[in-house]
């Protein structure tokens, strides 16, 4: 590199060097000041990082919580599965698609070689009793001994569902944390008697405490036999679910099951699907699809306090070059070039608003810190979304302090020092 080449980048950082040492102890200088031009800053960052953090939060919350309810690398096999369907789609379907029965189930696990787990999907709303003591609402779920390996299911207390009890439809049941808590209390259970309607039950155990989703509950289950739950229910038709070895599977897996009740079912190669398959992974995406359309419309509202922190800025930096035109006198008539005032005025604006935004980033983590210990919502602050505040606010900070830095650049010595 040629010496005057060098030498000339030399001055250019020094120049530099020198306008951010000024900057910050101007801003240092005017601590209250600065902290009262940053608010509109600190307050925007804050919004837009404890937003998008909240959306990312929900994101991982809803995928965790359908995850331990529908399982992974699984998918749903129904009569109609599919969700947010036009009316005119429904209508279409529900003529289309016919019931499905225990045989086509069974069909499918005998013949779908790549079928790691297959669980029957029925649920309804009963009360469950126990003596006098009520528990309303309970979900009661007709399963198979499959469903622990399909969905996050642990059982704390016993044993779960067996092979032997859903062949025999045998009138055993276990039981969610809060249904135990509400008609037994800390006693052993196992053993004990429920009444599912009508019906008595054996309790044979205990799911382990799963917390809520949105507020409602997820420990008010009873699992029992699918074939119990179909004959006290007078069900004939199933839902059931099926689960693949794995994620890269999941589709051959599908496709498998599709042949079999195709061939079930005596559809022509040309006629549509009589049922329908809804995969887990396509439920994560409708979740990503939604929290993805939050952020599109909350984070450009957000973003409007920091074009308000910009004005802020703009307006103070104006008091600035103003308070210091003589200042600026001196520095031109000892030889500084526009350029070196127009840099010292724009360092120090985008400075001020990078502060705000790590000050604003600050603010953000202790909300999350609390969000995080008052609710289930495991709010997270990506670094996306921490850069997205730092660069943001600096860019404003360097847009609202174009115009002070060219008032100031363009000031006459003369003039300038004649204020003083």
């Amino acid at each position: 590199m040629p010496a005057g080449v060098r030498s000339k980048r030399r001055r250019e950082l020094a120049s530099a060097w020198e306008a951010l040492r000024i900057a910050a102890d101007s801003i240092w200088s005017h601590k209250l000041r600065s902290v009262l031009t940053l608010l509109g800053i600190i307050i925007g960052v804050a919004s837009v990082v404890a937003v998008g953090g909240a959306i990312e939060g929900l994101g991982f919350y809803i995928n965790d919580r359908l995850t331990s309810t529908f399982g992974s690398n699984t998918f749903i096999v129904a009569r109609i599965a599919r969700v947010n369907m036009s009316e005119e789609e429904y209508e279409k379907v529900i003529k289309r698609n016919k019931r499905l029965y225990v045989d086509d189930m069974r069909a499918v696990e005998t013949r779908c070689a790549d079928c790691s787990a297959i669980s029957t999907n029925m649920s309804r709303t009963a009360d469950i009793k126990e003596g006098n003591r009520t528990f309303y609402d309970g979900n009661v779920r007709g399963v198979t001994e499959d469903t622990p390996k399909i969905q996050e299911l642990i059982v704390a207390e016993g044993r779960f569902i067996s092979a032997l009890d859903t062949r025999h439809a045998r009138q055993v049941a276990v039981i969610g944390n809060a249904i135990r808590k509400e008609l037994f209390g800390p006693v052993d259970v196992i053993g004990k008697q429920i009444r599912v309607g009508d019906d008595a039950f054996t309790v044979i155990g205990v799911e382990e405490e799963n917390g809520t989703f949105f507020g409602q509950s997820l420990d008010n289950n009873v699992y029992i036999p699918y074939t119990s739950f179909m004959k006290i229910f007078a069900q004939r038709s199933v839902n059931f679910q099926v689960k693949a070895p794995a994620a890269d599977t999941l589709e051959s897996t599908q496709d498998q099951v599709r042949v079999i009740l195709r061939s079930r079912h005596k559809l022509r190669p040309n006629q549509e699907d009589d049922f329908d398959l809804l995969a887990s992974d396509a439920i994560q995406k409708m979740v990503g699809q939604f929290t993805g359309a939050i952020a599109v419309v909350v984070v450009p509202i957000t973003c409007i306090s920091l074009v308000v922190g910009g004005i802020v800025v703009m307006n103070i930096m104006l008091v600035t070059v103003t308070e210091r035109s003589p200042e600026i006198g001196m520095r031109k008539a000892i030889g500084a070039r526009r350029r070196d005032i127009m840099m010292q005025f724009l360092i120090e604006s985008s400075l001020l608003a990078s502060l705000g935004g790590v000050l604003g980033l600050a603010l953000a983590y202790g909300i999350a810190v609390l969000i995080r210990a008052t609710t289930p919502i495991p709010m997270a602050i990506t670094v996306f979304y921490a850069a997205l505040a730092i660069v943001t606010s600096g860019g404003i900070g360097l847009i609202a302090g174009c115009y002070p830095a060219l008032r100031a650049a363009r000031l006459d010595p003369i003039v300038a020092l004649a204020r003083e």
